[in-house]
């Protein structure tokens, strides 16, 4: 019998976690995988170190939103802890998760328990923080701090949206810098969103070639442009379109370096962040994860 720590945000998605948590624990038991629960209460990660390097468990499952997922890849990572990570997504937008193929409770018993894994890349903030999809600044990043938790529960993503849109008449432009490996740009903008992946913010498919285990980070850079132009970008995100658009550069990088004058709104994963001015580098292939087998037969 195999054993497995599930790490498990509370109140992610409404408490949705643990009303399914015998259920859960029944669907691993049953094909053999005895899971420990770890109720994620507060920061200290004191005694969740110590259980992940115990030696008992050969692997680990996080269930929770984007920034419930990067809290327990992070400790994985700080403490070079050589172990696959699960992923239950349970938050608002879940966005690693649906970069991995990840899309429901139930799918994701079924990848884990299939047992393919891949070597996904990480990006790394001033040599001191991991992202796994988005690092993101700029006008509209702290909605989701400033959302009605109900309307989060209700509407999922769209709230997001929703919240943005009401925003748009008071967007300021900041200055930035960006050196990102031979290219360098200067200018206003008004978002910049580094990411890992195909989805970012709730949005699918916003980077059509985007690749989660080339070495590559893509940054989008939205530059200073009138309210019109910003209502077509988002309608076409919202329609599911790439974001290719005459305001909206796309650059590919392994490494890169923001700065700006202008206080900026941050977030790492979804979660609030001060790491500015930041230098950001995407470490290839560093953590193991579990895929759908279409996802693995792809990347394998």
């Amino acid at each position: 019998m195999k054993n497995a720590l599930f790490v498990y945000n509370p109140i992610s998605g409404g408490h949705k976690v643990p009303s399914e948590l015998d259920y859960i624990l029944g669907t691993f038991q049953k094909k053999g995988v005895l899971v420990q629960p770890y109720r994620l209460i507060d920061a200290n990660n004191e005694y969740l170190v110590s259980a992940l390097k115990s030696g008992i468990y050969d692997f680990v499952i996080a269930s929770g939103g984007d920034g419930t997922i990067n809290f327990v890849a992070n400790i994985l990572l700080d403490n070079d802890i050589k172990m696959p990570i699960g992923v239950i997504p349970s938050g608002t937008c879940n966005d690693f998760a649906k970069c991995l193929g990840i899309n429901s409770l139930n799918e994701s018993l079924s990848i884990i328990l299939q047992g393919k894994t891949l070597l996904c890349d990480v990006g790394l903030i001033n040599n001191s923080h991991y992202f796994l999809s988005t690092f993101a600044g700029g006008n509209f990043v702290d909605v989701s701090f400033n959302t009605n938790s109900e309307l989060k529960k209700n509407f999922g993503p769209l709230a997001y949206y929703l919240k943005g849109l009401s925003e748009v008449a008071n967007i300021k432009s900041f200055d930035l810098k960006v050196t990102a490996d031979e290219h360098i740009i200067e200018g206003k903008f008004l978002l910049f969103l580094i990411v890992n992946g195909k989805q970012a913010a709730g949005f699918p498919n916003l980077l059509n070639d985007a690749d989660f285990t080339d070495g590559y980070m893509d940054i989008i850079l939205v530059k200073k442009c009138s309210n019109i132009n910003l209502a077509s970008i988002f309608f076409k995100v919202l329609s599911k379109e790439s974001v290719n658009d005459k305001n909206v550069i796309i650059l590919k990088a392994k490494k890169c370096e923001l700065v700006s004058k202008s206080p900026i709104a941050l977030t790492v994963d979804g979660e609030k962040s001060e790491l500015f001015p930041a230098e950001i580098e995407f470490k290839n292939k560093l953590l193991e994860v579990f895929v759908p087998q279409g996802i693995y037969e792809l990347n394998k």
